[in-house]
């Protein structure tokens, strides 16, 4: 049988214990070592083949420069030479000529970075516009009506028209192409993050916040922007891709970059009448475009499963 000085002697050492546990190691017992970017990393590493996409797009843009470097013949110099036309790849000329006697090789790898320059310019400027419309856009109620009526007015005319009349009133060049892209192509982002917002804003923390004062740039910055991180992120990878086969396709009717900036869809439109003879001529341009289509379709997936706060442990 245990004895009364057992147990004051087990008191006293609780209470020493007690005594002894500063705020400092309870704050530590407390603590999390949650990261909400170190979650997102992690839980993109997990997704192989979103990884293996991402190194193969990076070694794309470092290899196109790395290309020209070590290119026989320069873009700004090349010159036209019929008698050397339609040459099939071999060891002067890695890609072979097109229809003027030109090299391929550097022709191909100066478009690619061309569109994808184009690519990333459209896609942050489309995110930037979209998101900033698309939080005023959702919170805002007065303006929800304005905002609609516009999206409806932009979004139900092809975009085709749009950019054949740009093309034929403004003109065509890399900014003339950019500029037009962004301005019309934040309607799917500003519509993303209306509805996003519209989940949100009146949860009882943002009608907290307002009961409290807080500026409406705080409010939108602080409480909501953070959940639109995953919808915002699915939607730039989307928007590189997307842009690079819109252009191409513009390039291809005529509508797109002027012929003095060369790009993958330029010169799949130029090659478009000849490439049944002579296959090489579409297989390089058509296999850049389809890597970066497939990378970025892969990785924005991925990306934003990893963004998404409920996949986080």
């Amino acid at each position: 049988m245990a004895k009364a000085s057992d147990f004051e002697g087990r008191k006293q050492d609780e209470l020493f214990y007690f005594v002894d546990y500063s705020p400092e190691e309870a704050e530590r017992v407390g603590y999390s070592n949650y990261s909400y970017w170190g979650s997102v990393i992690q839980n993109f590493l997990k997704h192989k083949a979103a990884v293996v996409c991402l190194f193969l797009f990076l070694f794309l843009v470092i290899f196109s420069f790395i290309a020209l470097a070590i290119g026989k013949y320069d873009y700004q110099t090349l010159v036209t030479d019929s008698s050397l036309a339609f040459r099939k790849p071999n060891g002067e000329y890695w890609f072979g000529t097109d229809n003027l006697g030109r090299d391929y090789w550097c022709q191909v790898w100066y478009a690619t970075q061309v569109s994808i320059r184009l690519a990333l310019i459209v896609a942050v400027g489309e995110s930037i516009l979209g998101v900033i419309i698309g939080l005023i856009w959702g919170y805002v109620r007065k303006l929800d009506r304005f905002f609609t009526e516009l999206y409806n007015l932009i979004d139900n005319v092809p975009y085709i028209i749009y950019m054949t009349l740009i093309a034929l009133v403004v003109g065509q060049s890399f900014t003339i192409m950019a500029v037009s892209m962004i301005a019309i192509g934040w309607l799917v982002m500003a519509r993303r993050v209306r509805n996003m917002v519209f989940m949100f804003r009146d949860r009882e923390y943002n009608l907290a916040s307002r009961c409290l004062g807080t500026p409406l740039w705080r409010v939108l910055t602080k409480n909501i922007l953070p959940y639109l991180v995953s919808v915002i992120i699915l939607r730039m990878a989307l928007s590189i891709p997307a842009t690079i086969n819109l252009e191409s396709t513009l390039s291809y009717l005529g509508i797109g970059l002027g012929i003095e900036t060369p790009s993958l869809g330029l010169i799949l439109s130029k090659v478009r009448g000849f490439f049944l003879d002579y296959p090489y001529l579409l297989v390089f341009p058509a296999s850049i475009v389809s890597i970066i289509s497939i990378s970025f379709y892969i990785m924005g997936n991925a990306f934003s499963d990893a963004a998404d706060p409920r996949n986080h442990v």
